[in-house]
């Protein structure tokens, strides 16, 4: 017998049997907009984590812009960046997003402080 979660993706794909290309699709856009970013992300990453890292790394420029800082001269393969605070930190080779989003951020408000 299926579990509730098992029941509901079942009945959602028979509504909408799109679904999974779609996010899919999504999961290309999203990777596609942090490469730009000199974000590294997997080709497996779940679309909803992906679209919550772009915010982080959004709010993370926006912070960056904020302390006076050029964003084309701080990019993390910069080779004479103007601060190391204004690169925006890499990822860890066994980092989760969840993990990866949350020092984005601390990286942001330390700039804000």
């Amino acid at each position: 017998m299926a579990g509730p979660r098992e029941g509901s993706e079942s009945l959602n794909e028979m509504l909408d049997p799109h679904r999974e290309e779609e996010r899919e699709a999504a999961a290309m856009e999203l990777s596609g907009r942090l490469a730009q970013k000199g974000v590294d992300i997997g080709s497996d990453e779940d679309p909803g984590q992906l679209a919550d890292l772009l915010s982080a790394v959004e709010e993370f420029e926006r912070a960056v812009e904020a302390a006076g800082g050029d964003l084309m001269v701080n990019m993390p393969d910069s080779t004479d960046p103007q601060s190391q605070q204004f690169v925006l930190p890499s990822r860890r080779a066994d980092e989760p997003i969840t993990g990866y989003e949350s020092r984005i951020l601390a990286a942001a408000q330390s700039l804000r402080d």
